[in-house]
């Protein structure tokens, strides 16, 4: 607690609140890079529910910082809405934005694809030719390119080897998988992020002994009577109280 009273978190709220309204009207660079900075544990904690997919956690960060930004530049504080729950569909579109063009959209330079060819036909004369396969070096003088464009034209063939999501592959254990098992699907949960911040506020505005009687009902999964031996009180107080509680939500949230 500060000397004024308030918890930590209370004020590191109202801050950012403040840098809000305060970049909403200057678009300061400054305040958008500190706003961005307070906001890396939500893009850390996003990204970390796409790893073990094959791409570094760094990389996902990076990208999810892509979203974090464009969501600091669109949102709008006078809306009501928790900058969290804004923010999130943003960056996780931008991190699944990124699987996408990584994974089916591939565009290969016009450039390169000629050279793949070529170098494929002065590979297979070099092999006859020479009775063994052409080195780099060798395959780059034939085809009059560097090494280095030689190299990536020829790993350019993988791009056309794709393999269906359905085809099952073995595993060293002897079970059987497909990519598509290894495919993330829509989070569920992430639709229910602006439900449970209007949910949070709801009971914020509810008395101490009406937010209790609900949390110990219906998160601790205690009967009234149970209820009603914590808090001292009888159990048709309980019953009353609780009804009370759920219309007064039921109010907040239908606005």
């Amino acid at each position: 607690m500060s000397e004024s009273g308030k918890p930590a978190a209370s004020r590191v709220r109202e801050h950012s609140e403040y840098l809000f309204k305060q970049f909403a009207q200057t678009k300061d660079p400054e305040l958008r890079a500190e706003l961005v900075n307070a906001h890396q544990n939500l893009v850390h904690y996003l990204a970390a529910k796409f790893a073990n997919r094959g791409e570094p956690l760094e990389d996902l960060i990076s990208v999810g910082n892509i979203g974090l930004v464009n969501a600091v530049d669109r949102f709008d504080p006078n809306r009501g809405i928790k900058f969290s729950t804004f923010a999130t569909p943003t960056i996780v579109g931008e991190i699944r934005r990124y699987f996408r063009d990584k994974a089916w959209s591939l565009k290969v330079p016009r450039r390169l694809q000629e050279l793949n060819q070529t170098a494929s036909r002065a590979s297979a004369r070099l092999l006859q030719k020479l009775g063994r396969a052409p080195t780099i070096a060798e395959l780059a003088q034939e085809i009059q390119a560097s090494e280095e464009d030689t190299l990536a034209a020829l790993e350019l063939a993988n791009a056309y080897e794709t393999v269906s999501i359905d085809a099952p592959q073995s595993g060293a254990d002897g079970s059987s998988t497909t990519p598509g098992d290894t495919i993330g699907s829509e989070d569920e949960s992430l639709g229910k992020l602006e439900a449970y911040d209007d949910l949070t506020r709801a009971l914020e505005s509810l008395g101490d002994r009406e937010r209790s009687i609900l949390y110990y009902r219906f998160f601790n999964d205690m009967s009234q009577t149970e209820v009603a031996k914590r808090l001292n009180i009888s159990q048709m107080h309980v019953s009353r109280l609780q009804s009370k509680a759920l219309k007064r939500l039921k109010q907040l949230l239908t606005k």
